[in-house]
């Protein structure tokens, strides 16, 4: 699947459905064959899929028919080509959604992470899939306590991550939980992977994200602005991060990940290592996560701590110095303060 940015005022999805046509008259020439393809008038961006020997045949049969290379050309897996971008209708491969309009491509993908502190669990996940299925999304995956599901439409996934939020705070199972929602392209400009720097993004964001709250990037509140505004009638439940600020939590979530199993790594060493000075960084620290920095640190070790203890079968000893404690009696401590169950009591009841 390639992408290809477009530098000019009159682009217009005619131009590109006569481009298409050149390049389905030669594509046997290289081996090619054209499947699909999108078209994001707004955005001056084109999405193709295609079948070819390699890359370089792909973009030959660009090059040849009209001379519009691809910016950057990635492989795409079947079942995770059919699970983001196998919605919609398509006609003469051009692709459209259910409602018939162009399908710019975009997808918006909704990432939860949910730990229940009790043994019914299942009850809810059950009626988070149902919610998905109400909302037009598709789930992704769903590991242990992460699920990831893509939607065509930023406002159903504003929709659906409200409605899991009033799911999860009306269960009487004692919850953690948090949201992100993020809209990006399949393929970026640089990168290797489908939707990588999106999955980058809302990754970093669930990491960092307050217990309970729901985190959006300024491309789904651009696609969804006059329903967003709706939403924000209605909850207050929700932090808008700007493009600095995901490149700052980014960094944030690579370096404390870095020293994860460091337990004399403290606010001091990250304020050094990310260039910033403790008044500069507090502040923004504060002002994305509402948490200081050493509180940050230790919310980090405690959700890896929860993560591990949910995926693997160490000792609480094993998973309290991997998670940069220094000793599990003072992880036991933390643990139940922040919790209110011990990591034994949370283990037992995972059993």
């Amino acid at each position: 699947m390639d992408i290809h940015t477009v530098d000019s005022d009159e682009f217009s999805a005619e131009d590109v459905v006569k481009a298409h046509m050149e390049d389905l008259a030669i594509e046997d020439k290289f081996g090619v064959k054209q499947l699909k393809y999108w078209v994001n008038e707004q955005g001056k961006t084109i999405f193709c899929l295609m079948e070819g020997p390699s890359k370089e045949a792909c973009n030959q049969v660009h090059l040849e028919s009209h001379g519009n290379t691809a910016c950057n050309i990635i492989e795409v897996a079947d079942d995770e080509y059919n699970l983001f971008m196998g919605q919609g209708t398509e006609v003469n491969d051009l692709a459209k959604t259910n409602s018939g309009d162009l399908d710019p491509g975009y997808r918006t993908i909704l990432l939860t992470n949910v730990v229940c502190f009790s043994q019914n669990s299942n009850g809810y996940f059950k009626k988070i899939k149902d919610l998905v299925i109400e909302h037009n999304g598709v789930i992704i995956r769903e590991p242990t306590n992460q699920i990831m599901i893509t939607f065509v439409y930023a406002t159903d996934a504003i929709s659906c991550a409200t409605s899991i939020i009033e799911l999860l705070e009306s269960t009487s199972s004692k919850l953690e939980f948090n949201l992100a929602v993020v809209s990006g392209n399949p393929v970026d400009e640089k990168g290797t992977a489908f939707f990588e720097e999106t999955k980058n993004k809302i990754n970093s964001l669930c990491s960092l994200g307050l217990n309970k709250k729901l985190y959006l990037d300024n491309e789904t509140v651009a696609l969804a602005k006059k329903e967003l505004q709706e939403q924000q009638k209605k909850t207050t439940n929700f932090t808008l991060v700007s493009n600095d600020d995901f490149v700052f939590s980014l960094m944030l979530h690579n370096t404390i990940k870095k020293h994860f199993n460091r337990s004399d790594f403290k606010s001091e060493d990250l304020f050094s290592e990310i260039g910033m000075s403790k008044s500069q960084a507090s502040r923004k620290i504060k002002s994305l996560t509402g948490q200081t920095p050493n509180q940050l640190i230790q919310e980090s070790r405690l959700q890896s701590a929860l993560g591990k203890m949910s995926q693997s079968q160490k000792t609480i000893a094993e998973i309290a110095y991997q998670s940069g404690f220094n000793s599990p009696t003072y992880f036991t401590r933390v643990f139940k303060k922040r919790f209110g169950i011990s990591p034994t009591e949370f283990i037992m009841q995972l059993a």
